[in-house]
């Protein structure tokens, strides 16, 4: 059995193991022995190889597995007789033996999961956001679907804001030639900001056909560091205007959105429906924001690092994935694991503090909550019944529901414990669209 444990930090402990030499190597023979029993040799019939042959083929590879298979045992029972909750994997390293030992020595570092102490909620306040989905909120709404069906038509008149227009550019930097300072046949709607604003506003007002040469100054910030607070002469040509056909707001349009009949009306309160949906779902999302924050507020306590080290790397991974599926490469972009330590540290931190709320209060979602919740989702596509089989389908996505149960439910508990403010806001400000 392993030696007295040392706290070798707040979460971080340390204990020799001991393991007899002569044990070792009995145990070491014995699986050997039973190897030969099945060993196939050319030369031989099977189980009749030599042990000697037997120590030459699988000797170093058995010894490794039988040391490691008692290191491991040893551990387990000694966090087992002192009540250890091991966080991650420990860390074994051999000890040198003093002349003579029988014993072969490794330490055993590891760190424990902290004792979590849930704080007092009582004195937390959260903001509650209430919204009222109104008609200027519909309106607003079939106006974006409206600029998502746009056509566009050639005009002769000049350029202005909201016009389609094809351009060639030449631009100079003290009379040279500069990278990405040149292209032909350049399609872009005009005052979008795609582009900078002192690019876009001396093109309004041209006509197809003429050429215009201007100075732009590129901003302190300027991505391009040898753009960087530069001044550079454009030549602009304008090829092609194109002013915007925005659809009509009417039976064709609503049809064409679904409405069979063309009924406009159903068509608003459709809308309205899912507004106000959407407007629940992000209140709830920003009042669990609020309650998860508050719970790592006032519940403080050191995670383990062996844990929050491996949150960093998967969300650096989920990162770089993101990104390759973007299209971007991942190494075109510095990513470490050390820039996620923030994000680890909450996530590690949070995740303790839940699991230990649903045990404390008997939180843990039951299939009725899981299934609301997938539901829920489902009410968001064409077919919902497709889309919960789908969930259920998947262990993976039937977790991903489970955590959301989840958290509902500690959202749900946390709610009766806080202070609660209301505060009227309008849809967009609940969204977030200035």
């Amino acid at each position: 059995m392993g030696s007295n444990v040392e706290n070798i930090g707040v979460l971080e402990r340390r204990f020799d193991i001991a393991i007899s030499l002569e044990t070792l190597q009995a145990d070491i023979d014995s699986r050997l022995k039973q190897l030969a029993k099945t060993t196939k040799l050319h030369g031989f019939r099977p189980g009749k190889v030599p042990l000697n042959i037997v120590k030459q083929m699988y000797g170093m590879q058995v010894h490794q597995d039988v040391l490691n298979d008692a290191v491991h045992k040893e551990f387990t029972d000694t966090v087992k007789q002192y009540n250890l909750q091991v966080a991650g994997y420990p860390r074994f390293e051999a000890k040198t033996a003093d002349s003579g030992d029988t014993r072969y020595i490794v330490s055993a570092t590891f760190e424990v999961f902290p004792e979590i102490v849930l704080g007092d909620l009582s004195e937390q306040n959260i903001e509650r956001p209430i919204v009222q989905v109104n008609e200027a909120d519909v309106d607003k709404t079939l106006e974006q679907i409206s600029k998502q069906r746009v056509t566009y038509r050639q005009v002769q008149r000049t350029a202005k804001n909201g016009d389609r227009i094809d351009i060639d550019f030449h631009g100079t930097l003290n009379g040279n030639e500069f990278a990405g300072g040149k292209a032909n046949g350049v399609r872009l709607i005009l005052g979008d900001g795609k582009y900078l604003k002192d690019f876009e506003e001396p093109i309004a007002g041209m006509e197809v056909g003429q050429q215009k040469s201007f100075d732009v100054t590129f901003p302190e910030d300027y991505h391009g560091k040898e753009l960087a607070g530069k001044t550079v002469i454009f030549t602009i040509k304008l090829n092609e205007l194109e002013e915007p056909m925005l659809p009509s707001i009417d039976a064709e349009f609503a049809k064409a959105l679904g409405e069979p009949d063309g009924d406009l009306v159903k068509l608003r309160e459709g809308i309205q429906r899912d507004l106000e949906r959407e407007s629940s779902r992000r209140i709830r999302s920003k009042l669990k924001e609020q309650i998860m924050q508050a719970l790592i507020d006032v519940t403080q306590f050191d995670a383990p690092a062996v844990l929050i080290n491996q949150e960093k790397e998967r969300l650096m991974q989920s990162a770089r994935s993101d990104l390759e599926a973007r299209g971007i490469k991942s190494d075109k972009i510095p990513l470490t694991a050390d820039s996620f330590q923030g994000k680890a540290e909450y996530r590690v931190k949070l995740g303790l503090i839940l699991a230990e709320l649903v045990d404390t209060h008997n939180l843990k979602p039951t299939p009725k909550q899981i299934r609301s919740v997938i539901e829920e989702v489902a009410q968001s596509y064409e077919n919902p019944e497709q889309v919960v089989k789908w969930h259920y389908a998947s262990e993976d996505r039937l977790e991903e529901a489970k955590a959301l149960a989840l958290e509902e439910n500690v959202t749900n508990w946390a709610l009766s414990q806080v202070k609660t403010t209301d505060k009227t806001v309008t849809f967009d400000e609940l969204m977030g669209i200035s």
